[in-house]
């Protein structure tokens, strides 16, 4: 069907509405026809324990030395996806919701297996935001991983590393999360103290472990490199190189991995979610489908991410597994609405909605 001829006369409202009935009812049918997929917490479970398993298993393979580190950090990256996917499901609290003890338990796992990210109990307020005010001044989640942002190398950098999206831009970070902390509304001064602390220590402790590790080791053999280069030799302790093996074991198994992850995750997402110019709570302007031939390198490892989240934004309470089970039905719906499909223009105009002209002050992604 003719997108201009299915949804004329439609307001953005009545189109989101239609793409969610259509949506839901399929989810419903799938459940009908399948009752397994009734048993939530208990897939969710069983997805986290085959994820985990994965993880370490690669990790077992590669301590034998039957697998090599450019197979292990590939496939552990995969096992880690599932677990980002997890995450995203249980801040919506689609998992356990009734059982607080066995709910936070799968988030310390996730978590534990994706330690490059923030807080998951930090990033739950972060992404209700995202839900309500996507694309807005203060989308404090989707602009930390660079929505919005010029591309270019610095862009670049900080999709690849949470630590250098911050350093990289510490006043305009700052101004971000004093937006995000004054748009929840807090009702006291110490309520807004509160708020703030919750941002700065967000990545304690995983997080500080995990950027202490990965910096330490790329740092490390760069120096070597460099080293070795120059015909010199580094006078490093004697505690260096044993303590140097842990570290390059852990990141071909587990830093690696997510930082390859990361990459993919946060340049799909930061690509297929539009900023700045859309109408706030416009849920048909929030995201296009990015599921073009040439993200599938991508999609690998953020499982299918671009496809399908942006059905999230219309459906938000179905799993991430549902999603891919209703992708064909949903896209057909939302193509007829007129929702975008592989507007990559977006990425070269800092992902604004409408194009804008060069040099204006609007390409400038905290203003």
């Amino acid at each position: 069907m003719n997108p201009t001829v299915a949804s004329a006369g439609l307001t953005d409202a009545q189109k989101t509405e239609h793409i969610k009935a259509v949506v839901r009812a399929e989810g419903e049918a799938l459940r009908r026809r399948y009752p397994i997929l009734l048993r939530q917490n208990l897939i969710g479970a069983l997805i986290l324990a085959f994820s985990l398993l994965g993880m370490l298993g690669c990790a077992a393979l590669y301590y034998d030395g039957l697998i090599a580190w450019y197979v292990c950090v590939p496939l552990a990256a995969i096992f880690a996806s599932f677990t980002h996917e997890l995450e995203h499901d249980l801040i919506h609290l689609m998992y356990f919701r009734n059982k607080p003890w066995a709910h936070n338990l799968m988030l310390a796992l996730v978590w534990l297996a994706r330690p490059s990210t923030i807080s998951p109990w930090t990033r739950r307020r972060m992404h209700l935001h995202h839900h309500k005010h996507s694309g807005t001044r203060t989308d404090l989640e989707e602009q930390g991983i660079t929505n919005g942002y010029p591309w270019g190398p610095r862009r670049v950098l900080m999709m690849s590393d949470q630590m250098l999206s911050i350093w990289l831009r510490p006043l305009q970070m700052a101004k971000l999360a004093r937006r995000f902390i004054k748009a929840q509304n807090p009702k006291s001064r110490e309520e807004a103290r509160a708020l703030g602390r919750e941002q700065l220590l967000g990545y304690l402790p995983l997080g500080r472990i995990y950027y202490t590790l990965w910096h330490g080791f790329i740092l490390y053999h760069a120096a070597n490199f460099v080293a070795a280069a120059t015909g010199h030799a580094i006078p490093w302790p004697a505690f260096a190189a044993p303590t140097m093996h842990v570290i390059d074991f852990l990141a071909v198994t587990w830093l690696a991995p997510n930082a390859l992850r990361m990459f993919c995750l946060h340049f799909v997402s930061s690509n297929m979610h539009y900023y700045g110019d859309i109408e706030d709570g416009n849920v048909m302007q929030q995201c296009q489908v990015l599921n073009a031939w040439w993200v599938a390198p991508f999609h690998l490892f953020c499982f299918n991410f671009g496809s399908t989240h942006a059905i999230h934004h219309f459906v938000v309470k179905e799993p991430f597994y549902i999603r891919q089970m209703t992708a064909p039905v949903a896209h057909k719906v939302m193509r007829e609405m007129g929702v975008r499909f592989n507007d990559t223009a977006s990425i070269w105009r800092a992902n604004r909605w409408q194009a804008t002209p060069a040099g204006s002050p609007d390409m400038v992604a905290v203003n």
